[in-house]
């Protein structure tokens, strides 16, 4: 006869109350990431601001609604949020004093819970319902909650009933016997992303590039924007065949790439015939294709961001979005100046696992110019990156760089021929004065100016 656990669950269920009421001063607190992070003990431990003191919560990009143990607290005179992905949320908060950034790569998530120097912490995630095996699954947001929980003093988990399960991998969830307490929650709705804007012809162009260096039987590490829909809506019209997915994010284009017969996954080295992935956001559309799918397999951060494990399967091709590069070839994708915006993330982890994989390819994409609030129009291509600014991805990294004006591959080049490729996809309108800052810098070689 099957065991139930039903009795154990009763046994632990509390109300999210008491939950947080189980929290003392100077407590440090772990959150899951994206849609795993914890809503109704969050509110409840927010109302106990007059009762305590140091609180320390760190967790991976928050969705809405936003913290409101840091929505109550802008002077952090008890609760100190810091979060390791700024989705728009976390920058808008940031912007406002409300938060701070913790610097990782997401593939390094797991390990600082293992560091001698953590101290000990409670974990807290949101999760799906407990299964007849006594399983409660991560959901869409398994990222880093296992080990979290594994390395915790006490483990929480609050559950919600519209969480689809995501399962099929490694470390996608707990089983009751890991935990301490059952908050049910309120059962909010999950975050869907709003629609994108309609594409530019620069996004268009940048996708039609790439599409150009996708060959049969690639793997696919896709983000989440324009660029990344308008690439997916181009290879359902190829007669391209045997795609996989190795990703961090499953989102919608997935689906419609699956929908239109491209994705099989059968010639991949790792999880083959299998959608990687570690968290997923999108619309109810990737909702509901990932909830109890088979198809997906779900492992933690410390294993789809793996570069080694990445670099396994063939003809991996990375795609990410850049803020600002310098014609040495340096790559911020996280801050403008000492602004921060989102965060290292998967980048540097797929841009090294693909610079790994036999036949893989990266490629940071950026639109050639932006326009600033008073309306002047700068080149994202510049002489050396704006002070302050974060080195996401190193020179030594960097394989294809991609504007509307062309793509172009820095990998294995030296100076003078990084600064002459940036510069032939720079706009037009800078590139003169980008050729005088190169010579200015030693690093032009050529005496014809690029037209």
């Amino acid at each position: 006869m099957k065991r139930s656990y039903y009795e154990e669950y009763k046994q632990k269920l509390i109300t999210p109350e008491k939950a947080a009421g189980l929290i003392k001063p100077v407590d440090y607190i772990l959150y899951g990431s994206f849609l795993s992070r914890p809503v109704d003990f969050d509110n409840c431990l927010a109302q106990r601001i007059h009762e305590l003191t140091e609180i320390n919560i760190f967790y991976g990009a928050g969705l809405l609604p936003p913290l409101q143990t840091a929505m109550c607290d802008p002077e952090h005179r008890v609760f100190t949020c810091n979060s390791c992905y700024f989705s728009a949320v976390d920058r808008k908060m940031h912007d406002k004093g409300l938060l701070y950034y913790t610097p990782a790569n997401f593939s390094q998530a797991n390990e600082m819970f293992t560091l001698p120097t953590y101290p000990p912490y409670t974990c807290v995630v949101q999760v799906a319902p407990m299964d007849e095996h006594g399983f409660f699954s991560f959901g869409v947001g398994n990222t880093y909650c296992f080990e979290g929980a594994m390395q915790a003093a006490t483990v929480i988990v609050e559950v919600n009933q519209n969480l689809p399960r995501m399962l099929g991998g490694s470390e996608d969830g707990l089983h009751i016997s890991m935990v301490d307490y059952i908050i049910e929650g309120s059962n909010p709705p999950i975050f869907e992303l709003p629609p994108s804007p309609e594409p530019s012809e620069a996004d268009k162009r940048m996708a039609e590039l790439i599409l150009e260096e996708i060959p049969d039987r690639a793997c696919l590490q896709l983000g989440v924007g324009t660029l990344p829909n308008v690439l997916g809506e181009l290879l359902c019209d190829t007669d391209l065949t045997h795609l996989g997915i190795h990703s961090e994010m499953f989102c919608d284009s997935m689906v419609d790439l699956f929908e239109a017969g491209k994705i099989t996954g059968r010639y991949k080295a790792t999880d083959r015939g299998k959608i990687v992935a570690t968290f997923c956001l999108g619309t109810k559309k990737s909702y509901d294709f990932v909830d109890d799918n088979p198809l997906i397999a779900s492992h933690p951060c410390s294993y789809t961001n793996d570069p080694r494990v990445i670099g396994r399967n063939d003809n991996v091709i990375s795609i990410n979005n850049a803020i600002e590069i310098d014609l040495f070839g340096q790559v911020c994708s996280e801050s403008s100046g000492t602004r921060q915006i989102s965060g290292t993330g998967g980048q540097l982890d797929f841009v090294e696992g693909a610079w790994y994989s036999n036949g893989g390819k990266s490629f940071l994409c950026l639109t050639s110019t932006y326009t600033d609030r008073n309306g002047t129009v700068h080149s994202r291509i510049v002489p050396t990156l704006k002070t302050g600014s974060i080195v996401t991805t190193p020179r030594t990294l960097v394989d294809y760089v991609v504007t509307e004006y062309g793509k172009v591959q820095l990998k294995g080049q030296p100076t003078w021929s990084r600064a002459e490729k940036l510069i032939s996809v720079a706009h037009p309108d800078f590139r003169d004065d980008l050729i005088r800052q190169a010579q200015e810098m030693k690093i032009w070689r050529r005496t014809n100016k690029i037209e």
